[in-house]
């Protein structure tokens, strides 16, 4: 008989994106050295990671190249020289990046995904871009990549707003459409009606509901396993909650709690303690009070950030009141 509890299972459906180069690129304009974003693809890869997020594919007009870090935007040069030919080597873990609406030249800059070493372009988007997402979806779609699509900010609009976008994303193309926490505002049961709200709209067109969790009330990685439970099968996550403010969901707890038997822990805790121990001193991410205080007011984390890099970091009171006054 075996030893292992029965209810100890889980689902081989369920596709883990690590997106920590492209998210966690925001604290620093994505100006990361090689050997750190080389680092991070070996160990998504060895961890067995389903899709690895290394960047953004925006515009060098909207994010010049003098103050942003190769990473903002992609440029195959620059990927090649980090992970070769990816594709031929045969890696079962796809490489994607995110494109924003009215910050990414399209046209121009998603080459035919065959003389690319991406697979997948996840369109971000607020709702009243989603014509422009709506075109960009499928403009990468015919260029032969998966593509999702990730409302941004979806605790700042209307459900009237939500549906009107999900019956434009429904005719698309894309593979998956994306619940986006972006404020770290939302609670277990706003989860819940999303995700119903979702799959209830896209019934019928084959997509996939995938969960983007900011960790402003800390509680990322709990909301991700509630839509896990609701039947959520794309999830991210980034290594040591590497993000923008408060962070994300930990790709180390997610890839443990998964259980599946792929993914190896072991290289996700490697790169961690040669890499991202030392960037933490250099580098300021994760739940603090001032994130905290803009996720309970769903507000956008840039105030916290700011208030973080002024004369009085820790005078959290003072932040408190600025924001109520505002």
């Amino acid at each position: 008989m075996s030893d292992k509890a029965p209810w100890i299972t889980y689902r081989p459906e369920l596709k883990v994106l690590d997106c920590t180069i492209r998210d966690g690129g925001l604290i620093n304009g994505h100006r990361f050295d090689d050997g750190f974003v080389r680092a991070v693809y070996r160990a998504c890869d060895a961890a067995g990671v389903d899709y690895m997020e290394i960047g953004y594919k925006n515009s060098p007009e909207a994010f010049p190249r003098e103050k942003y870090g190769p990473w903002r935007h992609c440029k195959e040069d620059d990927l090649l020289r980090i992970v070769g030919d990816h594709k031929a080597k045969g890696s079962a873990m796809k490489l994607a990046a995110m494109a924003d609406a009215s910050k990414s030249d399209c046209e121009t800059d998603i080459i035919p995904a065959d003389q690319s070493p991406l697979s997948m372009i996840r369109v971000a988007f607020y709702a009243h871009q989603v014509p422009e997402a709506v075109e960009m979806i499928g403009h990468a779609h015919a260029m032969g990549y998966e593509t999702t699509a990730n409302l941004m900010a979806v605790s700042n609009i209307s459900e009237t707003e939500i549906d009107t976008v999900l019956e434009a994303i429904a005719a698309t193309p894309a593979s998956t459409m994306v619940i986006v926490d972006s404020f770290g505002h939302l609670y277990r049961e706003q989860i819940d009606m999303l995700y119903n709200r979702y799959t209830k709209a896209l019934e019928g067109t084959g997509k996939e509901i995938g969960i983007h969790a900011h960790n402003n009330l800390q509680l990322a990685f709990a909301n991700t396993i509630e839509a896990i439970i609701l039947g959520c099968n794309r999830v991210d996550s980034t290594i040591f909650g590497f993000g923008r403010g408060a962070g994300n969901c930990h790709t180390e707890l997610l890839l443990g709690f998964l259980r599946n038997p792929k993914f190896n822990l072991r290289p996700i805790l490697e790169v961690i303690q040669d890499h991202f121990l030392d960037l933490r001193r250099r580098i300021e991410w994760g739940p603090l009070v001032p994130y905290n205080i803009t996720g309970q007011m769903n507000a956008h984390p840039r105030a916290a950030i700011e208030w973080r890099a002024g004369e009085t970091p820790d005078d959290f009171l003072g932040f408190y009141d600025k924001l109520v006054a505002d």
